[in-house]
């Protein structure tokens, strides 16, 4: 098995952390650059920044925020939010980032990830997908969770596979901070589509729920946002939890 890696994740709105359910009722955490640099104080593997409100307000990712946060971490960070184009890339790599996330742009203009891909490096492209169950399987929604697509979620994680994305960033909108345990089985079968690593997010809370991402669903990554943000968990107790699993982590 390979290194699990453990990912806090800092979604930011206005200048603030904020945590929701479901991806609504956002309610404000704390300041970004702080928490940034306690996780990594902590032992976080990485840090995923996310401006959740930039795609849907038309506004771009926060850069003075990037170089703020990767000024204070020594860790791969993991920036996104209102990403449009290469440029907006390029920006974000320069501002401190060490991998970008797109989500609606990707839905919107599929060739920017063969282009960032090209360009950048398929490492530095991971593809945020949100996903929620419809009548079959599960759908793909953009702008902040509010639109449904329609788009099948494991044929989008086949095309972005195929299209260069090197990580796959996998957001169920249904248990979204909810504390009741990732999707095993969107997370299972996302993993059978693609040979590509995708990190598991989306109702995190308890130990077990991460063993069970890890063991039964074969995530590569968990992510955790509420359950670190509220001190339910610690990055060391998980790490140390983990380890008398037998999963390897750092």
């Amino acid at each position: 098995m390979l290194t699990v890696r453990i990912i806090p994740c800092l979604d930011m709105d206005d200048g603030f952390v904020v945590k929701g359910l479901r991806f609504r009722d956002l309610k404000k955490v704390g300041d970004p650059v702080s928490l940034a640099r306690k996780y990594y104080l902590e032992g976080a593997d990485e840090i995923v920044f996310l401006d959740v409100g930039a795609t849907v307000k038309s506004r771009n990712t926060m850069i003075e925020v990037v170089k703020k946060i990767s000024a204070e971490i020594f860790i791969p960070l993991t920036a996104g939010g209102g990403i449009k184009t290469a440029e907006d890339i390029r920006n974000l790599l320069l501002a401190g980032a060490d991998k970008v996330s797109l989500g609606t742009a990707a839905v919107e203009n599929p060739a920017l990830i063969t282009e960032a891909a090209r360009r950048f490096g398929s490492q530095c492209v991971v593809i945020s997908i949100d996903a929620a169950r419809a009548s079959h399987g599960w759908h793909v929604f953009t702008h902040g969770g509010q639109k449904d697509t329609g788009l099948d979620a494991l044929d989008w994680a086949r095309t972005v596979e195929r299209l260069g994305a090197g990580e796959i960033l996998l957001n169920s909108i249904d248990r979204d901070g909810t504390g009741a345990g990732y999707d095993l089985e969107l997370l299972i079968k996302t993993g059978e589509a693609v040979k590509i690593p995708v990190i598991a997010s989306g109702g995190g809370k308890e130990l077990h729920h991460i063993e069970e991402a890890i063991i039964r669903g074969k995530a590569d990554a968990v992510l955790l946002a509420s359950a670190f943000h509220y001190g339910r968990l610690t990055i060391p107790q998980v790490k140390e939890f983990l380890r008398t699993k037998g999963v390897r982590v750092r």
